[in-house]
């Protein structure tokens, strides 16, 4: 006998169950595949984020390891006293800064910034400025009378001097390079590019030591006029100019000094910046938001930690840079687009340290 069932198929309630079933399998399927498409989503604008991170805190710590290389254990002074004016510092769009050559009279390998970054996403952030001589520069040999010239520098004579060597002017404006033609050349197999218009040179004494900047380079001549982007080039300032110098042996670098801040120079794009001297600021990684410093200093009795900004006073005791152990880091960075999952951006933070260079490492603050 033949099934009244099979001739009629399925009955409208058994096939509203199976599509039911049918459904939700698809729908669960749908949102399984959704949260995948999601948390892949997530973890590559995660992974995004923590490569932006990792290229600009690698760099800036390479720079905060060689910060310090061939200053002056105090710093260098810059134009203060009667007849000085302001001493520009690399600074982020929008601001200008200057170094304080009112109550202080050097630089020194460090200049701390707390809070004066631009303000990124409802926080203030931070900037820094280090300074060191740059080792890459080629040395030459400088023949009789002149001495024996000093890793990557040289031996200049004053204008009265005898011989083929570099000299200085008798004001201190100018030098002529002599037979110093690989600070014009640069050795472009190694990389390294020669004197130019905007570089800090390094003038060693023995009564001590000055910077000028390079305003203009020559036939055989390197300029120092007034008016350079630091105006450090003041020469009438009563103190922490070249004329202090003048008239003795002097052995020259060329100082790099480096600035990291925060800049958003396109709405919603904030960069980690990396300026060289004065010369127009580099992007490092996008989109960092965030940069806080801080600093562990020794003394060999407080030993301070955490200290926002330099020169810092405790008990009576006033700390500068050249107490400067341990640099603490902090960099928060955000995904370029925002999140399926969250429907905002994903963001990440890291915190490092690093030893400034020839000053001693203390992993402990009491």
């Amino acid at each position: 006998m033949t099934s009244l069932r099979s001739s009629r198929g399925f009955a409208l309630s058994e096939f509203l169950v199976a599509s039911v079933i049918t459904l939700a399998v698809i729908g669960i399927a749908i949102k399984t595949f959704d949260d995948a498409l999601k948390l892949n989503d997530a973890t590559l604008k995660l992974t995004d984020a923590g490569q932006n991170m990792r290229s600009g805190v690698n760099l800036l710590v390479r720079d905060l390891l060689q910060a310090g290389r061939d200053i002056p254990t105090g710093g260098i002074p810059i134009p203060s006293g009667a007849g000085a004016t302001l001493v520009q510092r690399p600074s982020p769009a929008a601001f200008s800064y200057a170094f304080d050559n009112t109550t202080l009279t050097t630089l020194g390998a460090v200049t701390t910034g707390n809070n004066l970054g631009m303000t990124v996403a409802g926080r203030q952030t931070d900037m820094i400025t280090l300074m060191m001589s740059d080792p890459f520069l080629p040395s030459s040999g400088v023949p009789s009378p002149y001495t024996t010239p000093i890793t990557a520098g040289f031996v200049v004579k004053p204008s009265s001097a005898s011989g083929s060597g570099p000299k200085l002017s008798s004001n201190g404006s100018s030098m002529s390079m002599g037979n110093q033609g690989p600070w014009f050349a640069g050795n472009l197999q190694d990389g390294v590019g020669p004197i130019k218009t905007g570089d800090i040179i390094l003038f060693k004494g023995a009564t001590g030591s000055a910077m000028q900047v390079v305003t203009s380079v020559g036939g055989g001549n390197v300029q120092f006029a007034s008016g350079d982007p630091f105006n450090m080039n003041q020469r009438s300032a009563a103190n922490g100019n070249i004329t202090d110098l003048l008239g003795t042996d002097l052995t020259i670098q060329r100082v790099l000094m480096i600035s990291y801040f925060v800049q958003e120079t396109t709405p919603g794009e904030p960069r980690l910046m990396r300026a060289l001297n004065m010369f127009p600021a580099q992007a490092l990684a996008g989109v960092v938001e965030d940069l806080q410093l801080t600093y562990d200093l020794v003394d060999g009795s407080t030993n301070p930690a955490g200290v926002l900004d330099l020169p810092y006073t405790v008990s009576g005791n006033t700390f500068t840079s050249s107490q400067v152990r341990k640099v603490n880091l902090r960099v928060g960075v955000r995904s370029e687009e925002k999140s399926r999952s969250t429907g905002d951006y994903m963001r990440h933070y890291v915190t490092t340290v690093a030893s400034l260079r020839n000053l001693a490492y203390v992993a402990e603050y009491k």
